[in-house]
């Protein structure tokens, strides 16, 4: 994660929260484009993925799953991950394939999930519409320069899947000062994938070596919410059948390693991740083809609807 705030994030901001709807239209800009696609591509180092504004019941995977997407000399590369969003690749992210353009017409061949084909229309001066003619479904990309993409909202506008990167959190520290409670005993966390609110997992395992014999003693729900006036401060609740519902707060110290505030006991937590996912590659920078194009798929917040777009190929 970049830990630089930058002013000119605002723009994102305002994009984030105000453009939840575009209206599709046969405009100028796709009428008569006045540069190549190629050369539209690559006027913005960074595309952002805003999932909200999709149009259309269907997904295309590489789509659904990034936060941005990069165009650089037949190249595609992706931010997939939020953990080292803003370093990883300069910026760009990874390689995920490779794309052609002609016509106003981009193909993107995959590196896991294949061959998709769009139809590109030029929205306004820093937004495009890609629409998938087999699925039906659109999604709207805004052009960032690096220098004036704000990584830090990304991150924690989407925190949940920060959560979500790690095979587990193995508990590093545990203040002195806090009285004793029952969270006490709870010494690794696991959030799946499935949302805002989702579910987690907790064990009272011992320094276990390998994350994947960790034994599991509950599952529940999660759920994590915005503090006012505080944009990098968030709360997670921790749904416990058995006795009330255990309150932090959530404050990212770095890209693995979290402080959970126990305000009941006032007992200060530290999580530390274990076992990153990165998604397309291994650790070791090979292609992960076990992972399935279902994994870590951003879930759109805004209701789905029927997409008016057809396709000019028709």
């Amino acid at each position: 994660m970049k830990m630089l705030k930058l002013l000119s994030g605002f723009a994102l901001v305002a994009i984030l929260f105000t453009s939840c709807h575009i209206d599709i239209i046969e405009d100028d800009y796709h009428n008569n484009p006045s540069i190549s696609l190629n050369q539209l591509l690559n006027s913005y180092e960074l595309w952002y993925v805003d999932i909200n504004q999709t149009v259309g019941y269907g997904q295309t995977p590489f789509l659904q799953k990034a936060f941005t997407i990069s165009f650089l000399n037949g190249n595609v590369y992706a931010n997939n991950n939020l953990v080292g969003i803003g370093s990883q690749g300069n910026g760009y992210g990874i390689h995920i394939g490779y794309y052609d353009a002609y016509d106003m017409i981009l193909d993107v061949s995959h590196n896991i999930d294949g061959f998709e084909t769009f139809d590109v229309y030029q929205i306004d001066n820093n937004t495009i519409e890609l629409y998938n003619p087999y699925n039906d479904t659109s999604y709207f990309l805004h052009g960032y320069q690096r220098s004036n993409f704000d990584y830090d909202y990304v991150f924690y506008d989407n925190i949940h899947y920060f959560l979500q990167e790690y095979e587990a959190w193995e508990k590093v520290y545990t203040s002195e000062i806090g009285a004793i409670n029952e969270f006490d005993y709870e010494n690794y966390l696991q959030f799946l994938a499935g949302g805002n609110d989702s579910t987690f997992r907790s064990s009272q395992d011992v320094d276990v070596a390998n994350v994947n014999n960790i034994y599991w003693d509950y599952t529940g729900v999660y759920g994590i919410q915005n503090v006012p006036n505080n944009f990098y401060l968030k709360t997670l609740t921790l749904d416990y059948d058995f006795f009330d519902n255990e309150f932090f707060e959530l404050s990212v110290i770095n890209d693995g390693l979290i402080e959970l505030y126990h305000p009941s006991s006032g007992t200060y937590y530290e999580f530390q991740g274990r076992g990153y996912i990165q998604y397309l590659r291994k650790a070791d920078g090979s292609l992960d083809k076990s992972k399935s194009s279902q994994d870590k798929l951003r879930k759109q917040k805004t209701d789905k609807k029927e997409n008016p777009r057809v396709s000019k190929r028709d």
